[in-house]
């Protein structure tokens, strides 16, 4: 399932929702902003239009009036140009930017569009004359384009102040989710305490109290498995070891070489490895329950040590266990020591049961602190070697095994975020197994 943000989705969606809004709200006013420019301008004209007609018409009959071209100081392409039109359609009297013919030909009052020019044409107020003011077309577009670029471009300019304060709004009406989010993460590695008050809202309120009786009730069963396996153990090995010392006391009594001399040893054997089966299964038990959930600073080359030294006293068949450390002194990791030991132990014990006659198992320390087992034996097969970690599976080498010492190690080092690397054949060669285990944050000394 592709993940997803929630802030992402609501800031994008409103930004979205904003950006249209001003977009349709820029066109609108855009639009309304020609509209009005445009009246302005007409206004203008028609004003100036009007005014002019009645000059005129005083002007004309004055001595020295008969230049056809009023000459206006600094008169360039935006201003204004007029003519004067007499009722045989000549021009008497014009600006010198206005073109020498006449700017219409209908002498209908109001207003015409002609090329280069928006004409007005003013009422008469004489009957021989009458005045028609044109203004540029490219100086009434110009206009039109800064007026609207005034009223729009400030819109399109504050859409970044826009993202930002959404985004800020956003994120900090969100701050308790996230809030929430940090404390339910904090409790995903075996902290099961409840989630203390935050300053919620009340949409929240009712999901903190949901988890705060989930995590409560977690804990409850957990304990419950937890007590129940202790007792368990203590239960089941006392009776167990009592019936292997009393076999075997019996078969002190037997004959040697005799048919019930060998019936004692197999009814010891059994009970040896009814006795692994149980232990293992409260092991299994106790992995389960999350007993790895503690997270403790400790020695993790002290583990390993201990165990190799317990266990490589007993060697099976001329095995033994071989320690590499490569220099490597102390490897502190956080996580549980116990639980650690369980895993190791099982790691080493199933290295030792299903390793080849004569040939030591191997514990190489790697610089970045993992810790390396490789024992010799038969490459397994893709199908078994991808499902070793399952309970009750075993790698087919013909020993006796419980088929649990793999998964409980899988499940402490899934509770305890560590890598578990399984390979088979080893790397150079067509045999072996060999299993890395890796702790996150490791400091080597």
């Amino acid at each position: 399932m592709k993940s997803w943000s929630l802030s992402t989705r609501i800031i994008s969606s409103v930004l979205m929702v904003v950006i249209l809004g001003l977009l349709i709200l820029s066109i609108a006013v855009g639009g309304f902003t020609r509209y009005e420019v445009t009246e302005r301008l007409d206004n203008s004209l028609q004003e100036v239009a009007e005014r002019l007609q009645t000059a005129v018409a005083t002007r004309l009959h004055e001595p020295g009036a008969a230049s056809s071209i009023a000459w206006l100081p600094e008169a360039g392409p935006r201003t204004l140009a007029y003519q004067v039109v007499d009722v045989s359609g000549h021009v008497v009297l014009r600006s010198q930017n206005a073109p020498q013919t006449a700017f219409v030909s209908n002498w209908r009052t109001g207003f015409a569009n002609v090329p280069h020019f928006r004409v007005y044409v003013a009422s008469p107020v004489a009957e021989k004359y009458r005045v028609l003011v044109g203004e540029p077309t490219f100086h009434r577009r110009e206009a039109v384009r800064r007026a609207m670029l005034i009223s729009v471009v400030p819109m399109l300019l504050f859409m970044p102040v826009i993202w930002w304060l959404v985004r800020l709004i956003v994120r900090r009406a969100l701050r308790p989710l996230d809030l929430l989010h940090d404390e339910m993460r904090a409790r995903g590695s075996g902290n099961l305490q409840p989630i203390p008050p935050l300053d919620l809202p009340d949409e929240l309120v009712s999901i903190q109290r949901s988890i705060n009786t989930l995590l409560a009730r977690l804990e409850a069963a957990l304990s419950t498995e937890r007590a129940f396996a202790a007792s368990a153990a203590h239960e089941l090995r006392n009776p167990l070891g009592a019936l292997l010392a009393q076999v075997q006391m019996l078969g002190r009594l037997m004959p040697a070489g005799s048919d019930t001399g060998r019936r004692v040893e197999v009814i010891a054997d059994r009970t040896r490895r009814l006795g692994r089966t149980v232990e293992k299964l409260l092991q299994f038990s106790r992995a389960s329950s999350g007993v790895a959930f503690r997270r403790d600073r400790f020695d993790l080359m002290t583990v390993v040590r201990v165990l190799v030294d317990d266990l490589g006293h007993n060697p099976c068949d001329g095995q033994g266990i071989v320690i590499a450390p490569d220099g490597i002194h102390h490897i502190f990791v956080h996580g549980d020591m116990d639980a650690t030991g369980i895993m190791l132990r099982n790691l080493l014990e199933n290295a030792l049961l299903h390793g080849g006659h004569h040939m030591p198992v191997r514990v190489a320390v790697l610089p970045d602190g993992g810790i390396d087992i490789t024992n010799d034996c038969p490459a397994l097969p893709p199908g078994i070697f991808q499902r070793l970690t399952s309970p009750f599976v075993r790698g087919g080498t013909g020993n006796h095994g419980s088929g649990l010492g793999l998964a409980i190690a899988s499940n402490i080092a899934t509770q305890m975020d560590v890598t578990l690397r399984l390979r088979s054949p080893l790397t150079g060669s067509a045999r072996g197994f060999g299993v890395c285990v890796t702790f996150p944050n490791s400091k080597v000394t």
